[in-house]
């Protein structure tokens, strides 16, 4: 697991194991706050160890920036904290985290000891505010990339933790693409000084605006390239030949899944431009 101090008192956790997965730590004078955890348990384990003894610290609060699995199945390595997240991110752990966990431990042994550990406070829309020390943290909707995304401003530090709204490539098929361009601008607007992806590399305050930009291309090339495939007597040919690198992303992202989440991407735009024609019909 990779780890940085990316400003005072605010750590930056990334996973080396599955996806380039992050997680972060804001440290106050009594007790800590998590955004999210990683998704193996070695990890999970590695970062209360860090805090604890390296920061002589203790987590009292986990925000779960949406309901996947790689970001909230480590919640039950802090019995003690509290968890927060969106409405909807509870009501997923249990009608879709609860059943692929019990798949996934019948699949690899690693996950025995994992739980489902629900969020005790929720929120529906609007923002919610947890001030930690000297730090203020705001905790605001970030939909896009899945319904219950939620993100986290370190307000005085100017530090976004984005969640999965933000990643080297967007995905979207459990999201909505223009919910995600309505986010981006509003993070647009924001005067940040790094944004925390919820997968990959810290983004710095002189390629936040390149950052958004070239993500939003991304969203409208992809809608394009299906509404093309509409068009085509072989659409699924035609789509397979637009590879990632084709759409401005290399394909050595997150650990080469790059390629992978882009033929999601095309089949999730496609789908959703043929439900389009077949309401206007």
């Amino acid at each position: 697991m990779h780890r940085e101090r990316v400003s005072d008192n605010v750590y930056w956790f990334q996973s080396d194991v599955y996806a380039q997965v992050t997680a972060g730590v804001i440290v106050g004078p009594k007790w800590s706050v998590l955004i999210d955890t990683l998704a193996l348990p070695e990890e999970s384990n590695a970062i209360r160890e860090f805090v604890e003894h390296n920061l002589q610290s203790s987590i009292r609060y986990i925000i779960n920036t949406h309901y996947h699995a790689d970001h909230t199945w480590g919640n039950c390595f802090f019995p003690e904290a509290t968890i927060i997240a969106h409405t909807k991110c509870r009501d997923f752990l249990v009608e879709r985290g609860i059943p692929a966990l019990k798949e996934a431990k019948q699949q690899n042994a690693m996950f025995k000891q994992v739980e489902i550990k629900l969020p005790d406070m929720t929120l529906d829309r609007g923002s919610m505010n947890l001030q930690i020390g000297k730090k203020h943290l705001e905790i605001i909707p970030a939909p896009g990339h899945s319904e219950d995304g939620i993100a986290v401003l370190v307000v005085e530090d100017r530090v976004l933790f984005g969640g999965d709204a933000f990643m080297p490539i967007p995905y979207l098929p459990d999201g909505d693409p223009d919910e995600l361009r309505g986010f981006y601008e509003t993070v647009r607007g924001m005067t940040l000084e790094n944004i925390v992806q919820g997968h990959g590399e810290v983004i710095l305050r002189g390629e936040v605006e390149s950052t958004i930009d070239g993500s939003l291309d991304y969203l409208n090339l992809i809608e394009k390239i299906a509404k093309t495939a509409l068009r085509r007597k072989s659409p699924m040919e035609y789509l397979a030949k637009q590879d990632v690198e084709k759409c401005g992303k290399s394909r050595i992202l997150l650990g080469g899944l790059a390629s992978a989440l882009h033929e999601q991407n095309l089949e999730y735009a496609y789908q959703k431009e043929r439900q389009k024609e077949e309401i206007e019909e």
